[in-house]
């Protein structure tokens, strides 16, 4: 997450006659998307900020793969638990379970090779516009990058009202969408040794080191 905490908008008034109405427009327009970003902030550092959360997840990506797991977040630490695949990163190592295969592979986590498909959910909070509004009992947050941006080009988020827990992340990459349900969020970890490999579950498995000396 970066520091900067307001999107920047550039208006070039071509008439003096429309001053007026753009820059009514504009004001408008900015408020709102003040506030969807104050409030995406505030729920994107429940999730990825130093304290650390918890939840579970369902993803659809265009009905053609479905999954669910857990997953854990701390700093540049991260554990996920799915029913074939598993991963625990402690910050200097990224252990990653195929369970079915039986095989370990031990990343950097900074490699690009660590996963291939990363590079296509690059994300950048300062890359997008967003909008707000609201539904019952939800904030609903659309995200759209800006011109030349790579990786995620549009996303809705919804937000509970009260808490300001996400609780549905939908994205658009490439030429399809990807719907995340998030449920059961609690925010703060104590206990960091959850993020350790645990050698001993997993020791009759394949390991494979793929990081560079």
């Amino acid at each position: 997450m970066t520091n900067t905490r307001a999107v920047q908008f550039r208006w070039v008034y071509f008439l003096l006659a429309y001053m007026l109405s753009f820059t009514c427009a504009t004001a408008k327009d900015n408020s709102n998307s003040r506030q969807a970003r104050q409030i995406f902030d505030r729920t994107y550092n429940m999730v990825f900020g130093p304290n650390g959360c918890s939840l579970s997840y369902a993803v659809n990506i265009i009905g053609v793969y479905k999954t669910e797991g857990n997953i854990w977040y701390k700093g540049n630490k991260s554990k996920f638990i799915e029913s074939r695949y598993a991963a625990w990163c402690d910050g200097k190592d990224l252990y990653r379970v195929d369970k079915k295969k039986k095989l370990v592979e031990i990343y950097n986590p900074q490699s690009p090779d660590r996963d291939k498909y990363a590079s296509k959910f690059k994300f950048d909070p300062d890359n997008y516009s967003y909008h707000i509004t609201a539904k019952d009992n939800d904030f609903i947050i659309t995200l759209n990058a800006i011109k030349g941006v790579e990786g995620v080009k549009h996303a809705k988020i919804v937000i509970d009202k009260r808490t300001r827990a996400p609780k549905s992340l939908k994205v658009k990459v490439l030429f399809f969408w990807t719907t995340v349900k998030i449920y059961n969020f609690h925010s703060g970890i104590n206990d960091e040794s959850i993020f350790l490999f645990p050698r001993q579950q997993f020791a009759n498995y394949t390991t494979k080191d793929k990081r560079k000396s």
